[in-house]
């Protein structure tokens, strides 16, 4: 079978992370049903600014962590014959904590690190019961912040691609100033720091009503010549490749050829 989408998908979740639902195994069975030829395991990494009681359901824990890679090993030798599974991490890019974050970085023998912005400070823009926190906040403001977060993560050196580049947008709140200079400042950093970055199909089934990035951002990232690669962001293992043709049409819009895949944090460019 061959997949009629993406042939990979780089973005999963699992149960561990609290708000997701299926097993790692599950997430890759449903790759192989699909015909993916890659599939990319990368749960959320701990909580390590905030304490996890007060922001329950966000992220594995750090005592899972191990384990976590540890059936992401398994699974990769379980099934290398029928596909090739990519042990991934969702890491959390907080200003200040980067010696934290680059130890789990560097502690484990990961295929890929995902570069995300979910949170400004304490807040989590991404998590839809932190929505009340945009009340009397200036919109501009935050997605200042937001991409100012974006152009450090990429100048860390700890991701190999930036995650849902222009999340910020999730929940419909868009300034009315025009955030095209903040979107470009972003994508340069990527450029400069020689990172890649994702279309993440989410945004679909979000109040913003579209891909992260927007097809306008995604031009000006080929424009730039930045490295794309292809996440689902599934949360439940029946969503593995979701939008994977959109994805494909989007992307051969925007004048790419090719997508990229790691393995060992090495960068792989492959047709699609």
């Amino acid at each position: 079978m061959t997949s009629k989408g993406m042939p990979i998908d780089y973005h999963t979740h699992n149960y561990r992370c609290g708000h997701a639902v299926g097993t790692l195994e599950e997430y890759v069975l449903s790759a192989i049903d699909q015909g993916l030829e890659q599939i990319g395991l990368s749960d959320h990494m701990p909580l390590i600014h905030v304490s996890p009681e007060e922001h329950p359901d966000i992220a594995m824990s750090m005592e899972e962590l191990p384990r976590y890679v540890e059936e992401c090993l398994r699974l990769q030798e379980k099934y290398k014959d029928r596909i090739a599974v990519r042990v991934g991490l969702e890491g959390d890019f907080i200003e200040g904590y980067e010696e934290k974050i680059e130890a789990i970085v560097n502690g484990y023998p990961w295929d890929y690190v995902i570069g995300s912005v979910h949170f400004l400070g304490t807040w989590d823009v991404t998590d839809f019961r932190q929505v009340h926190q945009w009340e009397g906040r200036s919109v501009i403001g935050a997605y200042e912040q937001y991409f100012d977060a974006i152009q450090k993560a990429a100048a860390t050196g700890l991701y190999d691609y930036i995650g849902h580049v222009d999340a910020i947008k999730r929940f419909g709140f868009r300034p009315e100033e025009d955030a095209t200079p903040l979107e470009n400042a972003a994508l340069q950093a990527i450029k400069q720091h020689d990172v890649a970055f994702e279309l993440n199909a989410a945004g679909i089934h979000a109040p913003c009503k579209e891909m992260y990035p927007s097809l306008r951002m995604l031009e000006r990232a080929k424009a730039y010549d930045i490295p794309v690669t292809f996440g689902s962001d599934a949360h439940h293992p029946d969503k593995v490749g979701q939008k994977g043709t959109d994805a494909r049409t989007m992307l051969k819009n925007a004048g790419y050829a090719q997508i990229a895949t790691f393995e060992r944090r090495k960068r792989v460019m492959k047709p699609y």
